[in-house]
Parts: C-alpha cells; sequence; structure tokens
C-alpha cells in the first residue's frame, strides 16, 4: 500500500479528522522518531483542481499548531521508503524543521522596469552568421540584463524589508519591458502586520515599483525536501 504525502511536521501527534485530503480520503498522522508526517492511504492521484486544493487545506489547516515542511503534490511512497528517507536525513530534516519553524510565506508578485534596462536593438539584418550574431546578443543581454535586474531589486528590497526577511527567493519575469517578477519572502509569523506595513511604505516611497503581497501561505517555496519516491500524479 503506497501513502500519499502532504507535509512533514514536528510535535504534531494528532489530525482533525473534519479536513479531507485528496479524493477525499482520511488523513493520519505517521509518526517516525520526532518527525510526523501527515499521509492518506492512496495508490494514485488524478492531478485535478480539486487534489490540489484539498493538499493545500491539509497543509494549511495545520498552521496554528505548528510549522508544515510541505512535499510536492503528488508525492506517494510506501510506509518503509518513508522511514529510510527520514531515517537517512535526521540531520537535514532536523535543521529544515527548525529553519522554517514558526514562519510563513508571504509573497510579492512585482511589475518594475529598471532605470539601467539596456535599450532595444534591432534585429542583425539577415545573411551569413544571422543565427550566430543574435544567439551572442541573447547571451550578452538576455541572460545578463535579468541578472542585474534581479540584484537591484533583491538590493531595494533587502534595504526596505531584510530586518523581517529570514529567507529570500527570486523568480524573474521574461518580459523585458514590464518584467513581472515573483518574489518569496520567509518571515516570522509574529512579523506579518510590521511586513505588511513596510510594504506598503515601500509603495508610496517607489511609485514605480507595483506590488501585490499574499499571505501568509506554508512555505513550500522554502521546503526543499528532496526525496527519491514517486510522484504519482496522472
Amino acid at each position: 500500500m503506497k501513502l500519499y504525502a502532504y507535509c512533514l511536521c514536528a510535535g504534531l501527534d494528532s489530525f482533525d479528522n473534519s479536513v479531507s485530503g485528496v479524493s477525499g480520503a482520511t488523513v493520519r498522522v505517521l509518526k517516525i522518531e520526532d518527525v510526523s508526517v501527515l499521509v492518506s492511504d492512496c495508490e494514485v492521484v488524478a492531478a485535478t483542481q480539486e487534489n490540489m486544493l484539498a493538499h493545500a487545506a491539509v497543509v494549511r489547516s495545520v498552521c496554528t499548531r505548528t510549522t508544515p515542511v510541505p512535499f510536492r503534490f503528488g508525492t506517494l511512497a510506501t510506509e518503509p521508503q518513508f522511514r529510510s528517507f527520514i531515517t537517512g536525513n535526521k540531520v537535514a530534516i532536523a535543521n529544515k524543521l527548525a529553519h522554517l519553524a514558526g514562519c510563513v510565506e508571504m509573497d510579492l508578485k512585482t511589475v518594475w522596469q529598471s532605470s539601467n534596462s539596456a535599450p532595444a536593438l534591432p534585429d542583425p539584418p539577415a545573411g551569413p552568421g544571422t543565427a550566430f550574431l543574435r544567439e551572442k546578443r541573447r547571451e550578452l543581454l538576455g541572460d545578463e540584463s535579468p541578472a542585474a535586474q534581479r540584484a537591484e531589486l533583491s538590493g531595494l528590497l533587502s534595504e526596505e524589508l531584510g530586518d523581517l526577511v529570514k529567507e529570500e527567493k527570486i523568480s524573474l519575469g521574461a518580459s523585458e519591458k514590464s518584467p513581472a517578477t515573483k518574489v518569496f519572502h520567509l518571515v516570522e509569523a509574529s512579523k506579518i502586520k510590521a511586513y505588511r506595513e513596510k510594504v506598503q511604505k515601500l509603495r508610496e516611497k517607489r511609485p514605480e515599483l507595483q506590488l501585490e503581497v499574499s499571505g501568509p501561505w506554508p512555505p513550500y517555496s522554502f521546503a526543499n525536501i528532496e526525496l527519491e519516491l514517486s510522484h504519482g500524479s496522472e
């Protein structure tokens, strides 16, 4: 029998059965040493919106009691596989649980035009070597420009929000004219109000930087649970 995994937790001994898992399955706590794993008996799981929402609901339901470390949607394994993984990665898992303890994820969606963006250049003329020239231009502008924008944005956010952010990840959009960037911040739950207030001050200070904040969420972007387990979504 395979088990569907929702998240890892510390100090969780029971689960509120009023929340159903994927495909309406019952969720239970599998204790492995000092780690709790929320699981359901499940051989396969369909990648439907209903199941994805159920996965998220199970993870979110324990946030008031502990900090969950979410698995990716579709993670399936046998109980011996879970036990082998957790006992074999005891130190790394303990460090991850400690790092995320008491924290939530806050997400920022930004639309921002860097003042340092390189001007658009016309395409090279057609003829021999055109593909080579276009590739070299892509390397010089397409790769370096996003990196520079990411560094500039990260520096600005660090200056304005740095004392409230425990960890940051940035995903830069592909549009050169109006790059939509997603920023993920790990923030202590007790600092959510202060975080929102500083984001609002940043909006007022930098009106060219459009910011949409969402959260708090379970720390999906900071879980990084690398399992050699099957992902059974179909």
